[in-house]
């Protein structure tokens, strides 16, 4: 709460290099802007996975500030940078032309509770803003005892979630594909245990789509 307040009395500063002025400045714009890459995790999803670019600068900032700080604005330049991907990856054939179930990988009810919200959430929402044939459903969610993944080993996170993800999308049709959305990609291992919950529920997940890969 005094986070928040904070940010609105405060002058505005940039959340990708803390720039006062403007809550996220050109030069990060154009960072956040780069081509989506194919990244090749430790854990292997299953399916190609794309991220803006390395978990440093501007990126790692927004992402930090985003969840740490409660800094909703920064949905709005985040999902930009995820809908000009998502229109290029189109272009390249990588995705289809036509609707795509955007979902936001899953997050344990306390922390997003903490965070006044799902940040990643937010973002996905707002690069449905800038294309119509993106629907977001938050579908994915994690079981109860799941620990936070912050400082856990490769082999510790694939024993915290393994088999762990579950989908809830009563009514949701299996005929539009998917695409996972996350803030940043370490692992692998959410990404893997994303996929495959969402292929024990009929669905087709084309790709993981991050901000950021560690």
């Amino acid at each position: 709460m005094l986070t928040a307040f904070l940010d609105l009395v405060l002058p505005a500063r940039c959340g990708g290099c803390a720039a006062p002025g403007a809550s996220w400045c050109r030069a990060c714009a154009r960072e956040l802007s780069d081509h989506p890459v194919a990244v090749a995790p430790r854990v292997d999803p299953g399916t190609p996975v794309w991220s803006l670019g390395p978990y440093t600068g501007p990126r790692r900032r927004a992402v930090i500030v985003a969840k740490e700080r409660a800094r909703r604005d920064l949905a709005e330049p985040l999902g930009l940078a995820w809908a000009v991907a998502i229109a290029r990856l189109r272009r390249w054939s990588e995705l289809p032309e036509g609707p795509l179930i955007v979902t936001p990988a899953p997050t344990r009810t306390r922390a997003a509770r903490a965070r006044g919200g799902d940040p990643v959430t937010r973002a996905a929402r707002a690069a449905a803003t800038h294309d119509r044939r993106l629907h977001v459903h938050p579908i994915l969610s994690v079981a109860a005892g799941v620990r936070d993944s912050v400082g856990l080993s490769a082999a510790d996170r694939q024993r915290n979630l393994a088999g762990r993800v579950g989908v809830r999308a009563d009514g949701l049709p299996r005929t539009i594909p998917v695409l996972v959305v996350d803030d940043v990609l370490t692992t692998g291992t959410t990404a893997r245990e994303s996929v495959r919950a969402l292929r024990r529920a009929g669905f087709d997940p084309l790709g993981v789509l991050v901000i950021a890969h560690a």
